[in-house]
C-alpha cells in the first residue's frame, strides 16, 4: 500500500441532529491521540463566519431558495478544497462534517476528491426526545441569539424539514456505514475498496468512548436518614452543603451538561454545582430513575423486614434478579441505563467530561456496565455519597478512580 492509498476522507451524511459530529470528533481524538493527523472541516463553521445573510432563518435552507443553495454549494466546495490541500501535504485523514444528504451534493464531493478513498458515515437517531434535547442545545447558540428559545427550535425544526425534501440515504457509493449514532451500531455497511484505517473506524463507531465520565450518587437527602427507600424527598441541609462542595470541587473542570434523574434530590445536587460553571444544562433523564420498590416505595429496610418479610427474603435471596411487587429490579433496569448512557454520551458532543448524578441501584449499574462485573455483585458495588467515581474508557486507556471531594 503506498503512502497515497493510506489517506482517507471520512464524509459525514445525515439530518442536524443525529450525532454527525459527535463521531466526527470522536474519530479525530482516536486518530490524533495515535499520532494520525486529522481534521475537520465543517460547513456550518463557514456558513456562520462568512454568509452575508443570517442563516440561523429556516428558508436560508429551502432547496427551492436559489440563492441560498448556491452559497451553501460554495461553502461546501471550500470546505472540499481545504481536505484535499490538507491530505496534500502532512494530513492523513480529512473528515467532512455536513449533512450531505442529497445524491448530488455527494456527486460533487467526489468529483473533486478522485485522489484518495472515501468513507461515508451516514447517522441515524430515531429517538424523539434525545433528538429535541440536541436541538434545544444547538439554539443556545449565539446565532439564535435574536430569538427565543421556542422561536429558535421552530426554525431549526422547519430546517431539518427542508432536509428532508432533498434526502437522499446512501445506496450507490462505493463505500459507506449505515449507523444507529444513539446505540453505536452497525445497520449496514458497503466496503468495495481497501481502506485504510478501517478497522480501527470500524471499532471506534462500536464502542462506546467515555474521555472523562464523573459519576456522582446524588448528596444526603431526608430519606437517607430515615433509611427510607424511593420516593422523591428533599436534600438535607447536609445534603445541600455537600453539593455546594462537589461544585466547588468542579469548579476549573468545564461541563457542558450534568445528566440527572427526574428526582428532586439528584436535580439539587446537579444545581448547586451548576452554579460554579459558566454555561451548564441539567439533563434529567427518567432512564436514570432510581429502582422503583413498588409496593415498598418509602418504606425503610426494617420495616420490609418486619411487615413485609417474604419481600425481604426472596429478595435476599437473589438481589440482582428480584424485582419488588409492583415495581422493578437492577436485571429490569439493565436497558433503560443502558439507554440512559447512550442517550448521555449522544448530547456530549464533544469528548470533554460528562457528569452523571445518580442514585445508589442506578450507579451501581452505570458501573457495572464499564466494570463487567458478575450479576451477583451487581448489588453490592460500593457507592458512597461522599466520593466521587471517575471513569475513562477509551480503545487505548482505562481508568477507575473513586476520589472524595471534600
Amino acid at each position: 500500500m503506498t503512502i497515497k492509498d493510506e489517506k482517507l476522507y471520512i464524509v459525514m451524511v445525515g439530518l442536524p441532529s443525529q450525532g454527525k459530529s459527535t463521531i466526527a470528533y470522536r474519530l479525530q481524538d482516536i486518530f490524533k491521540k495515535n499520532d494520525i493527523p486529522t481534521m475537520i472541516y465543517n460547513n456550518g463553521e463557514l456558513r456562520r463566519r462568512y454568509a452575508p445573510t443570517e442563516t440561523w432563518m429556516s428558508e436560508f435552507y429551502n432547496p427551492e431558495n436559489t440563492e441560498a443553495v448556491d452559497l451553501r454549494k460554495h461553502f461546501a466546495l471550500m470546505n472540499i478544497q481545504r481536505a484535499k490541500a490538507y491530505l496534500r501535504n502532512r494530513g492523513m485523514v480529512a473528515i467532512l462534517d455536513a449533512t450531505n444528504v442529497s445524491r448530488s451534493r455527494r456527486q460533487l464531493i467526489e468529483e473533486h476528491l478522485q485522489d484518495h478513498p472515501i468513507l461515508y458515515i451516514e447517522c441515524i437517531n430515531n429517538d424523539e426526545d434525545i433528538v429535541d434535547l440536541s436541538i434545544r442545545h444547538k439554539v443556545r447558540s449565539p446565532e439564535f441569539g435574536s430569538l427565543t428559545q421556542e422561536q429558535a427550535v421552530a426554525e431549526f425544526k422547519k430546517r431539518i424539514d427542508y432536509y428532508r425534501l432533498i434526502y437522499n440515504p446512501l445506496h450507490v457509493e462505493r463505500n459507506y456505514i449505515l449507523m444507529d449514532s444513539l446505540h453505536n451500531r452497525i445497520v449496514n455497511e458497503q466496503i468495495e475498496d481497501q481502506l485504510p484505517l478501517y478497522s480501527r473506524i470500524r471499532d471506534c463507531l462500536v464502542t462506546d468512548v467515555v474521555k472523562s465520565l464523573y459519576l456522582i450518587r446524588h448528596t444526603e437527602s431526608m430519606y437517607n436518614v430515615e433509611d427510607r427507600i424511593g420516593g422523591d424527598p428533599d436534600l438535607t441541609e447536609r445534603g445541600r452543603e455537600q453539593a455546594r462542595a462537589l461544585g466547588r470541587f468542579f469548579r476549573k473542570k468545564r461541563l457542558a451538561y450534568i445528566f440527572t434523574s427526574e428526582k428532586k434530590r439528584t436535580i439539587q445536587t446537579a444545581e448547586a454545582i451548576r452554579a460554579e460553571q459558566e454555561d451548564c444544562e441539567i439533563v434529567p433523564l427518567r432512564e436514570f430513575n432510581e429502582i422503583n420498590a413498588g409496593i415498598c416505595e418509602g418504606m425503610t429496610y426494617d420495616e420490609i423486614q418486619r411487615f413485609k418479610p417474604d419481600i425481604h427474603s426472596a429478595r435476599k435471596a437473589n438481589k440482582y434478579t428480584y424485582a419488588y411487587p409492583g415495581g422493578e429490579g437492577y436485571a429490569t433496569m439493565k436497558e433503560r441505563i443502558k439507554i440512559g448512557i447512550k442517550k448521555a454520551f449522544f448530547l456530549n458532543q464533544k469528548p470533554d467530561n460528562i457528569m452523571i448524578i445518580g442514585h445508589r441501584a442506578v450507579n451501581r449499574m452505570i458501573l457495572s456496565h464499564f466494570l463487567y462485573r458478575r450479576e451477583d455483585d451487581v448489588p453490592y458495588i460500593y457507592v458512597p455519597q461522599d466520593k466521587v467515581y471517575h471513569i475513562v474508557a477509551t480503545q487505548d486507556r482505562k481508568v477507575f478512580e473513586l476520589k472524595k471531594y471534600a
